[in-house]
C-alpha cells in the first residue's frame, strides 16, 4: 500500500488521516453509484451528461480503492431494471460502457487490476459485450484489485439462477445413482456469480438513497452499509475516505454480542 500522504496529499479540514487503521481496511468493497441524473439536472443538463461525468469518480474510486490494499470493488453499473430508462439514455449507457472499457484497460492492466463482470452480458451490444470481454481476457492474470463490474445484474435473477445451476447438478447426480446433495447456503454460494470471492464488508450508496436496489442480496447480509450525500459524479477519494472512517467506527457483531 501506498503512503497515506501519497494517497490523500491534501485532506480537507473534516478529515483526520491518523484516525484511518490501515490493518482494518476492508478486503470487498461494493458501491451503488447514484445521482447523476440528479447532479444533470441541477445542471441544466441531459442525464447521459451525468453519466460521462461520473467517470472520473469511478476512474477516482478505482485508483483510491487499490492503492489503499482493497482486495475486491464491485460497482453497480447497469441493473436488470435499468433497462426500463428512456432508449437514449440506454442507449448512451452502452456506448459510454464499451468507450471507457476501451479507454481505462490499459492502464487498469499497468496497475495490476483485474476486470471481471456479473450480470447476464447476452442482451448487451457487441460492441460493449467485446469491450467487456476484451478486458477481462487482457487483465485476468493480474494479481492485484479486482474490479467486479456489475452490469445487467440483478441480486434476485442471481439466487434464482444459482438455484437452478444447483437443482440441475442435483439432478445429474441423482441420474447416475447417487445421494443428490442437500442444498447448503454453502453450495448455494458455490453457483453464485461471485463464488470465489468473499462478501463485501462495506456497502456505500451516494446520492443519500437508503435502498439495496436488488444489489447483491444474498452478499451484503452482513455488510455495513454507509450512506453518502454526495451525488455520485462529486464522489471523490475524500468522500470514500469518510466512508472508510465511518464503516470503521462501528461495532460488526454478525448478530452476537
Amino acid at each position: 500500500m501506498k503512503d497515506l500522504s501519497d494517497i490523500f496529499p491534501a485532506p480537507p479540514a473534516d478529515i483526520d488521516l491518523a484516525q484511518l487503521d490501515v490493518a482494518r481496511i476492508p478486503q470487498h468493497v461494493a458501491v451503488i453509484m447514484d445521482g447523476n441524473g440528479r447532479w444533470a439536472k441541477a445542471r441544466a443538463l441531459n442525464r447521459l451528461r451525468g453519466h460521462k461525468a461520473g467517470i472520473e469518480a469511478v476512474r477516482e474510486t478505482i485508483r483510491c480503492a487499490n492503492d489503499l490494499g482493497v482486495r475486491y470493488l464491485t460497482i453497480y453499473s447497469f441493473s436488470t431494471e435499468n433497462w426500463k430508462r428512456p432508449e437514449d439514455e440506454v442507449v448512451g449507457l452502452m456506448n459510454l460502457f464499451a468507450k471507457t472499457m476501451l479507454a481505462e484497460v490499459d492502464e487498469l492492466h499497468e496497475e495490476g487490476v483485474r476486470v471481471m463482470t456479473i450480470g447476464d452480458l447476452s442482451p448487451l451490444p457487441a460492441e460493449t459485450r467485446e469491450a467487456f470481454q476484451a478486458a477481462w481476457e487482457q487483465t485476468r492474470h493480474n494479481q492485484g484489485m479486482t474490479l467486479v463490474v456489475a452490469v445487467n445484474y440483478g441480486g434476485r435473477a442471481e439466487i434464482v439462477q444459482a438455484a437452478n445451476d444447483f437443482m440441475r447438478e442435483a439432478a445429474a447426480v441423482a441420474a447416475a445413482g447417487g445421494e443428490p446433495p442437500v442444498l447448503t447456503e454453502e453450495l448455494l454460494a458455490r453457483h453464485l456469480a461471485t463464488a470465489g470471492i468473499p462478501d463485501p464488508e462495506m456497502l456505500i450508496r451516494t446520492s443519500g438513497e437508503q435502498r439495496l436496489s436488488n444489489f447483491l442480496l444474498w452478499q451484503v447480509a452482513y455488510a455495513e452499509l454507509v450512506c453518502s450525500d454526495v451525488l455520485w459524479p462529486d464522489f471523490d477519494r475524500y468522500e470514500f475516505l469518510r466512508c472508510l472512517l465511518d464503516y470503521q467506527g462501528r461495532d460488526r457483531r454478525f448478530g452476537a454480542l
